[in-house]
């Protein structure tokens, strides 16, 4: 899903608060004696005869986040709404089960412009033919866990679309003709992304030199993880420096933990591309720990466009920091994931002079206390997003030094933090209130308790998404004060918590996590009851659920689209009959253990539009 701004966020909720009090009204005044006029713009069906392109107009201001299943009241309405939803959607991920209805999806969804294929078991070819016959404008194609390269299909699919990005994504057999071949057939390929651990006998080196000389238009490249023992295949300084050469429009570099790139293999490829504006690469020091040269700094600060860098995993340096502060590079993003060799002087270096940072992702980084954090602040005005999880030295009080200095910081990421409490902490005045916050990572901190997570609720009252993942000092009663708190909470983790009762109406929440929690069915019943907009719950490794607790939910939450039931070994087999001839909202189903099924009642399943998956 693509990332939208604050201010297209505010429209769509606008949209449809004027959509509901508009529907209101008209009910209303349709009653009352009207004028000729104005009784003519409305017909005696009282149906508003609009352009469908007025509709999708609206329909696409409903549809937040890009999540179709908002749509889904919508379509429901009449054929031609259901026809304009469809219009709608521009991407879909097709799986085993759905392939052979390839040709029903492409009828259903004309303007599709993203597919995602992924299949271990099936023959891709025949599947990228079918779709080849149909006039869709696709620009991306993306093939997972896949046996055998769909050549065949892929030489079908490239004589009517013209692809500008491609992912391969563990391809279990990959060779050089294989790869030239996708160089013949989509030369216009702007991204490429070469992903995960292949498991190829082959090596492709030559192969992926001749793609990189055919992509003459290539902007972004991704080869992270394409190393180790099991694919033979390196990523070396001689690559990098030829891919350089080659692509004189590339943009972004994602290279990450590529363990035979040098630092000076580095630094003369990245002079030869000036134009970059996104580097995501791993460093290593030549020699000791904290050891940059010269040249590689002088070439990263030569890149006068750089608005997002990458360095994860990579040995750096003060020197470094202190030099990319110098260059004035209009920095957004910056990511110093795990990375080791630089002290907090360098990292102040850094901040206080690239002041326009949007995201910025600290974690493990063991120089930091809420001292530093406190001071770093100053100069993170325009920040929106900061991870600092694994922090061990830094605790909650940097938590709200951030959020009182930084206006429009929307998402942190503290998981695994220090432990160090706060003093009046039972006073939520002492910190003010915080609305701007919407998404709060607290994940595997064990000293967060009722009393505190109380505080926090109280202080960022529009959060949407809260992760307290094995936070295991909450109790129920803590949760419970979570949730009726919470007005717009969609999102929420308790993986590995203490069971849930919950006797209120949480009307928003779309997601629950509850996996390894000791959730049992009058528990989940009561969740069932007050979480009735559910759309995906996780229920793996529930040990004291039953098939009882699980129809309660199916029955209850009406609108239930995907659940997991992975590792939940009381919950018997049959409960996904059960399941899909109760709730025709599913859509995937991930089976209890012990779950067999036919190919043919798999399909049947899936002639109902619920995937069934097991693990």
């Amino acid at each position: 899903m693509r990332q939208m701004n604050s201010s297209t966020m505010k429209r769509k909720r606008t949209t449809r608060n004027s959509l509901k009090a508009s529907y209101s009204c008209s009910s209303s005044h349709q009653q009352q004696q009207q004028p000729l006029s104005e009784t003519k713009l409305i017909p005696a069906t009282g149906a508003l005869h609009l352009p469908d392109e007025c509709w999708e107009s609206i329909c696409t201001f409903l549809n937040v986040d890009d999540n179709y299943c908002y749509l889904k009241p919508v379509s429901l309405v009449s054929k031609k709404f259901l026809s304009i939803t469809n219009r709608l959607r521009s991407s879909f991920t097709i799986y085993t089960s759905t392939l052979p209805y390839i040709q029903t999806l492409c009828h259903r969804f004309p303007n599709l412009t993203s597919l995602h294929i992924t299949s271990f078991l099936y023959d891709l070819n025949a599947a990228l033919c079918q779709i080849s016959k149909f006039p869709l404008k696709l620009k991306s194609l993306e093939l997972s866990n896949i046996f055998i390269f769909p050549t065949k299909g892929l030489r079908a699919l490239s004589k009517n679309t013209t692809l500008t990005c491609l992912t391969c994504s563990n391809v279990v057999s990959l060779n050089n003709k294989d790869c030239v071949f996708i160089s013949n057939c989509f030369p216009l390929l702007e991204e490429f992304h070469l992903q995960k651990s292949f498991r190829s006998i082959h090596s492709i080196q030559d192969g992926v030199k001749a793609m990189l000389t055919a992509f003459t238009k290539l902007r972004k490249i991704n080869i992270s993880g394409c190393y180790g023992c099991s694919f033979i295949f390196q990523i070396n300084d001689s690559f990098l420096l030829n891919l350089c050469k080659n692509c004189e429009l590339l943009e972004e570099i994602v290279m990450l933990n590529c363990r035979l790139l040098t630092q000076d293999g580095i630094a003369s490829a990245i002079r030869e591309r000036p134009s970059l504006t996104s580097l995501s690469i791993t460093v290593r020091s030549n020699g000791s720990p904290n050891n940059i040269d010269s040249h590689f700094i002088d070439s990263l600060v030569s890149l006068k466009g750089l608005t997002c860098l990458d360095l994860s995993f990579s040995q750096i340096s003060d020197e470094l920091l202190s030099s990319i502060a110098m260059g004035d590079l209009p920095l957004r993003r910056l990511v110093l994931h795990y990375c080791s060799g630089y002290s907090y002087a360098g990292i102040f270096s850094l901040l206080s002079k690239c002041q326009r940072i949007q995201h910025l992702s600290l974690g493990i980084a063991k120089v930091l206390n809420d001292q530093h954090v406190v001071q770093l602040s100053l100069f993170l005005e325009n920040l929106v997003s900061i991870n600092l999880s694994i922090c061990t030295m830094v605790t909650q009080l940097s938590l709200f030094t951030l959020v009182r200095e930084c206006p429009l910081l929307n998402e942190i990421k503290m998981e695994c933090i220090g432990s160090e409490s706060v003093e009046n902490s039972d006073s939520s005045m002492d910190f003010g209130v915080y609305p701007q916050l919407k998404s709060l990572h607290l994940a595997c901190n064990s000293w967060l308790d009722d009393e505190i997570i109380d505080t926090f609720i109280s202080i960022f009252p529009n959060l949407e998404l809260l992760d307290l993942n094995s936070c295991t000092n909450i109790s129920e009663e803590g949760i419970g004060q979570v949730l009726s708190k919470l007005s717009k909470i969609r999102h929420l983790n308790l993986s590995g918590l203490k069971p849930v009762g919950i006797n209120f109406k949480v009307s928003t929440l779309e997601v629950l996590n509850l996996s390894n929690s000791r959730i049992d069915d009058s528990s989940l019943y009561l969740i069932s009851k007050s979480c009735s907009r559910l759309l995906q719950l996780d229920l793996r490794n529930c040990l004291d659920v039953t098939k009882k607790g699980v129809m309660q939910v199916v029955e209850n939450c009406t609108q239930l689209r995907e659940i997991n039931l992975h590792g939940s070994r009381n919950v018997t087999a049959d409960v996904v009959d059960s399941m899909v001839s109760v709730r025709s909202s599913l859509r995937k189903i991930t089976t209890p253990p012990n779950f067999r099924c036919s190919e043919s009642i798999t399909q049947l399943f899936l002639h109902h539009g619920c995937l069934i998956q097991t693990m």
